[in-house]
Parts: C-alpha cells; sequence; structure tokens
C-alpha cells in the first residue's frame, strides 16, 4: 500500500479528533497483519531465519555462559489473521537474550552509564538522563548486560512508562547498561525497527493495562509491571527477514504523510484561531448594540470557519460578558440608577445587623480606581456602598463550654463562577448563637477569597438546596439588600474579564497562590445601570449564551461523531478494539515544549499581554503547543511575544523544558 492509496482509503480519518494519531494506529497495525508490503518468493523462508536465531542462540549463551532458560510451549492460537508465508511465533523465538536489567550502585561519575526509563521515549532512545555506576561495581556485571546498537529496551514498570519502547543507538562498546526497570530484547536475525513497530502497535500497548482481559502487565492502575517472562512469550507476528525490510520503508513513508497531515491540520488551526481572533476583537471593538449586532452577524454567518472546537466557543462567551458589563449589549436607557434608593437600602440592613451584633461598625470602604468606560447614564460606586459583606466561619476554634450546631459548609471548592458545586458538603461545629450569621440565604452572593490564583473573585448565588448551610472563612457572604440592584448582575460582573483583571490585579500573590482581603472586595467599583436595563442586559446574554451553548454542543456532537466513526473504521479494518483515550505510544515523535507555561502576575486590561490573557481564561496554565495554536501568529513572533511576557512577569519562567527530537527516516531502520 503506498501513500496515494493509503490516503484514499484512510485520509478521512485524519479529520477526526486525533485523526492523525489514529493513521499512526493504522499504519503499524497494518505493517504488523501484513497490509503493507507485497510478498516476494526470493525471500528467506521464516522457518530458516526462526532456525538460524535459534542456533545463534544456543551460540551466544555458550559464548557468556548463560543459562538457558525453558521455552515457552508453541502458540496454540493466532491472535489475528496474517499472510500464510508469516508465522506465529514468541519473541523469544527471535531473540538472543531477554533480560531485565540490574539495580545499579550510582555514582556521581564513572566509566559506565546506567539507563533508565526516563531515557526511552516514543521519540527514540536517549542517553541524557542516563546516570554513572560506581566503577568498582562493574565487574558485578556480565558482558552481557553491557547494551549493543539495535537491542530493544523496553520500559517495564509504572503506569504511564511502562510500554514504552526504543531502540539503542550511538552507544560505544560497554558504556552503558539497563536498570532493573528495563527489559533488554537482544534480537538475532531480525530486523529491530519491525519489532519496535509490532510492540508499539495498539495490539499491544492497549494491553499495557491490568483491567484489559488480555493484559501484559500486572498490578494495579497506579503501579503496574511487565514480567520478563510475559515479555518472553509475547505473540509476534513474523515476516521473512526482506518483507520486514519492506515493511519498515513503507512504515517510514506512511508515518511521514501522517506527519504532513498534522501539520496541516495545525496550519489550519493557526489560520482559523487568527480569523476568530480578530473576528472577536470587532465584538469587543463594539461602540453601540448596531456595531455589535454586525460583528455578530459576521460571526454567525462564518462559523464553520471560526470555531471547530467546543472549547473556541467559550472565547464568543467570555466576550460577551464582557460586552455585556461594557453596556454595549443593548441600548441604553434614558432612566437613570436610584443610587441613593441602593444606598439606602444598604445602609439600613448593615445599621439592623451591627444594632443585633451580627457585625461591627466598620470605617466605609473607598472605591478603587477604574480605567474601564461605561455608559454616561450608568453610576459606578464602591461595591461597600450597596451590599453587606460578612466573612465566613473559621475551622478549628475553641467551642468548650459551648452549645453547638453540626452544619454543612461552602468552601473554595464549592464555589465556581456562575454556579455551586453541592456534592460532598463537608460539615463543621458552629456555637449556635453564631448561626444567624454565617447561615447562608437564597439570594446571597458568595465570592472566594482565594486559593489557586483563578480562584481569587469567583461568584456565585445561593439558590438554596441545602438545609442549614454555612459559609467558610475563605468564601465570602455579599448581601443586596435594594431591589434596584440584581443579584445577577453583580454575579455576572465579577465573573466578567473585568471582574477578573480587578481580582488578580489587587490579590496577593504567591507562586500560583493568591487572595484578596475584604477591604479590597467592598472596594471594588461596581458598575450600576438602572435596574430594567439590567434585566435587558441578562436576558439578551442568556438568549445569545444559549446559542453559543447550541454551537457548543453541535460541535462536540459532530466531533463526537467523527471519533465514533474513526474508532470503528478502525476496529473494523484491524480486528483490534482500540482504546478511544489518545495513546502517545504511536505518536510519532517529534520537537515540542514539555514544560507548561504558568500565569505569573495577571496584567491589567491596558496591557499588551495577549498569551497571559488566554492563560488567564485556560485556569491559569496551557502547554507551549496549545497557547501557540490559541495565540494563532507564527512560531517565531509566538516566542518573542513569550519572551516579552515572561520579562514583565506576568508568565512565571518556563521550567527547564524537554526537548523531544523527531528522528530522521534513516535513523530509524535498524
Amino acid at each position: 500500500m503506498d501513500a496515494q492509496q493509503f490516503l484514499e482509503e484512510f485520509g478521512h480519518i485524519a479529520n477526526a479528533p486525533n485523526g492523525a494519531s489514529r493513521l499512526r494506529e493504522l499504519v503499524l497495525q497494518l505493517a504488523i497483519s501484513g497490509g503493507l508490503a507485497a510478498r516476494d518468493d526470493a525471500d528467506t523462508a521464516v522457518d530458516e531465519t526462526l532456525a538460524e536465531v535459534a542456533k545463534d542462540r544456543a551460540a551466544y549463551e555458550a559464548e557468556f555462559e548463560l543459562r538457558t532458560t525453558r521455552p515457552h510451549p508453541p502458540l496454540s492460537t493466532s491472535p489475528f489473521v496474517i499472510p500464510a508465508h508469516w508465522r506465529w511465533v514468541r519473541l523469544e523465538q527471535l531473540a538472543l537474550y531477554i533480560q531485565r536489567g540490574k539495580g545499579p550502585k550510582y555514582a556521581a561519575s564513572g566509566k559506565v552509564s546506567v539507563v533508565s526509563q526516563k531515557c526511552i521515549q516514543w521519540s527514540g532512545f536517549d542517553m541524557a538522563p542516563a546516570r554513572c555506576i560506581d566503577d568498582d561495581s562493574i565487574e558485578g556485571y556480565g558482558k552481557e548486560r553491557f547494551l549493543r546498537n539495535g537491542d530493544l529496551l523496553w520500559n517495564s514498570t509504572g503506569t504511564g512508562t511502562a510500554g514504552r519502547v526504543a531502540i539503542v543507538r550511538g552507544v560505544a562498546q560497554s558504556q552503558a547498561v539497563a536498570d532493573s526497570h528495563v527489559t533488554v530484547v537482544r534480537l538475532g536475525s531480525i530486523l529491530p525497527r519491525y519489532v519496535w513497530c509490532v510492540i508499539a502497535s495498539p495490539w499491544v500497548q492497549v494491553r499495557i493495562h491490568p483491567a484489559h482481559a488480555d493484559s501484559l502487565v500486572s498490578g494495579t492502575t497506579q503501579q503496574v509491571e511487565l514480567a520478563t517472562s510475559t515479555a518472553r512469550a509475547l505473540a509476534v507476528p513474523c515476516p521473512p527477514v526482506e518483507e520486514q525490510l519492506r515493511i519498515v520503508a513503507r512504515v517510514d513513508e506512511l508515518m511521514a504523510l501522517c506527519d504532513q497531515l498534522e501539520q496541516q491540520q495545525q496550519d489550519h488551526r493557526k489560520l482559523q484561531n487568527a480569523l476568530r481572533q480578530s473576528t472577536l476583537q470587532a465584538l469587543v471593538s463594539a461602540q453601540s448594540p448596531h456595531e455589535l449586532w454586525a460583528s455578530w452577524q459576521r460571526v454567525q454567518a462564518n462559523f464553520g470557519w471560526l470555531f471547530s472546537e467546543p472549547a473556541d466557543v467559550d472565547d464568543a462567551i467570555a466576550e460577551l460578558e464582557n460586552l455585556a458589563v461594557r453596556g454595549v449589549l443593548v441600548e441604553g436607557s434614558r432612566a437613570v440608577p436610584d443610587l441613593a434608593q441602593i444606598r439606602a437600602d444598604c445602609s439600613a440592613l448593615r445599621s439592623g445587623y451591627i444594632a443585633s451584633g451580627m457585625m461591627r461598625r466598620q470605617k466605609p470602604a473607598g472605591m478603587a480606581e477604574s480605567n474601564v468606560t461605561y455608559p454616561e447614564h450608568w453610576v459606578v460606586a464602591a461595591f461597600d456602598e450597596v451590599a453587606v459583606v460578612i466573612g465566613g466561619v473559621t475551622k478549628g476554634r475553641d467551642l468548650r463550654g459551648k452549645r453547638v450546631a453540626v452544619c454543612p459548609y461552602l468552601a473554595v471548592a464549592n464555589v465556581q463562577r456562575g454556579y455551586l458545586k453541592l456534592e460532598g458538603l463537608k460539615s463543621i461545629e458552629i456555637a449556635e448563637d453564631e448561626l444567624r450569621k454565617y447561615l447562608v440565604h437564597e439570594g446571597d452572593l458568595l465570592i472566594t477569597e482565594g486559593g489557586d490564583w483563578d480562584k481569587v473573585g469567583r461568584t456565585a448565588v445561593w439558590r438554596g438546596g441545602v438545609e442549614q448551610c454555612l459559609h467558610q472563612n475563605h468564601v465570602f457572604k455579599a448581601r443586596v439588600p435594594s431591589e434596584l440592584l440584581l443579584k445577577e448582575w453583580v454575579e455576572l460582573v465579577f465573573n466578567s474579564g473585568i471582574g477578573r483583571d480587578y481580582f488578580a490585579g489587587a490579590s496577593k500573590q504567591t507562586t500560583n497562590l493568591a487572595s484578596i482581603n475584604m477591604t479590597q472586595l467592598r472596594g471594588f467599583p461596581l458598575p450600576i445601570p438602572p435596574v430594567e436595563e439590567q434585566r435587558c442586559i441578562l436576558d439578551t446574554l442568556v438568549v445569545l449564551a444559549d446559542l453559543c451553548q447550541e454551537w457548543k454542543q453541535q460541535l462536540k456532537h459532530e466531533r463526537d461523531l467523527a471519533s465514533l466513526f474513526a474508532f470503528a473504521s478502525l476496529s473494523s479494518l484491524t480486528g483490534i478494539n482500540i482504546e478511544q483515550d489518545e495513546d502517545p505510544a504511536v505518536k510519532v515523535p517529534q520537537t515540542e515544549l514539555i514544560a507548561p507555561l504558568r500565569l505569573a502576575t495577571p496584567p491589567d486590561v491596558k496591557s499588551l499581554a495577549p498569551l497571559a490573557t488566554i492563560l488567564a481564561r485556560q485556569k491559569g496554565e496551557m502547554a507551549a503547543r496549545d497557547l501557540w495554536q490559541r495565540f494563532g501568529g507564527e512560531i517565531d513572533a509566538f516566542y518573542a511575544q513569550l519572551k516579552t511576557e515572561v520579562a514583565y512577569g506576568w508568565i512565571a519562567e518556563p521550567e527547564p523544558a524537554q526537548v523531544l527530537e523527531k528522528p530522521t527516516v534513516e535513523a530509524t531502520r535498524a
């Protein structure tokens, strides 16, 4: 099967989620089942090769004075259909030597390196992570334990690491040994690259899981182990050696084709991201509902060009929320908000709380500065003027001598942006005379004090559902008594980009942690439209957000169907029920920054920090590759912008990254 035929028959799979990875799985499965290369009658018969390997193995064992291992019984069944001139054999029949490495005695320096599982990646064999062994311990290693070029190294312990396989390259004689977590497979007259294809194939890799019906590993999902006897007994479909060469050449060709398809998809994705960002920027720049409507029509008309993943739609929803808070989502009313009445309602509630002992008299909080422009008929007031903010109950207090009650309480993890997670609430003891202060009532706003930086200022309205529920001291409670200020409006403002920027800028930050105090919350500059305009904005936003959710579900449905179709196609073609979780085993190695990028100090609204802004919307952390794709620019522009934002402290200095180098086609052949 050449590249053109492969594209004609299976190219549609590339458009499914992780389609390039699925195609690589297909390439490997076709390779080991006879679907890639034709038979040549001049090829050496497999039985002759097996006899030669057996002879060489006996000589090898005699040379190194190795004990002969009792072979497993011949295979009685065929795992799947292979060409008639192939043979099903066990891995031990193809090898001179299969053995786990030896537990090393490490040293800071030495003549011999010890290869660990870190050296064995799907990108290939890498000596960089290898450590040295004590020179005095070298004499304890038999000559057979020193690695040779062409050896297969198979990771044999640990969830996520077991199963990886690589071929030893560029190792000098007596330069390296393997540690006890690595199985060494030294083949006879068999192509190592072909056996690599077998081990890397989905037929083997799906069984590197203890829950699989035909599992190759033992243990639990937290810690698995591939026994040496299991490795020796592995069933291998064996073609003639000459055919192995043709198969490997075809694998390299088709893997390169998969690279091209994946690169095309990445290029398309970058263009799409750039188009979407520019279109959404037109939304953000709208100065009136008329301009907004025209931009929104463009979004609707070009939906298929702008969005391809459900997460893309979240960007549109976030921008709509920002527009709503800025007052350009609907036509402004002629009314003026009655700030005096809102203040009076709040003052009356606060006075009642002070009189009853629920709270102490506080010095009014001054309003923080704001550079955001709102409609002229709106007013902006300190949150303290329109709401009463109360801290939560502290755990671990001394309640001896008091009548106590046990009540469920809300912690930071329970308060999300716009909703509450009420599953598995914990309980706390509280003095009965303090219940009134800390109970949450329907309509209360719950605002997170901090924790991880992205949790600061998360806000949700309490709708009930749990009796006698309290709030912990890391969750503020705010009551807005006036009917002229809707709780849902405050919730929207706090959760919008404007609210997030304020809380991020006001918070006290340490490494990946941040927090605000009550004074900063009370000083929030809250924009207040007339109450009818608040309702109109909220209603309009609900309609548009619902439409976005429909788009999101449509994209999810399309992607799910594409995935199901791809898996069904692969299963029917290969006879293997390939797991739907993305399997890194068959990804073609490529250069990639492994260290994630994390938000440090969030920039203010005026700062030109597109990467930090994207990180802020993605919970503060993304893989560099994902952030680059979201950025939508060329790679050089991305790194230049990244360098700038790291220098300003908006993005944390990346940890030392591991670079995976893509090997050449020639280097992958044994």
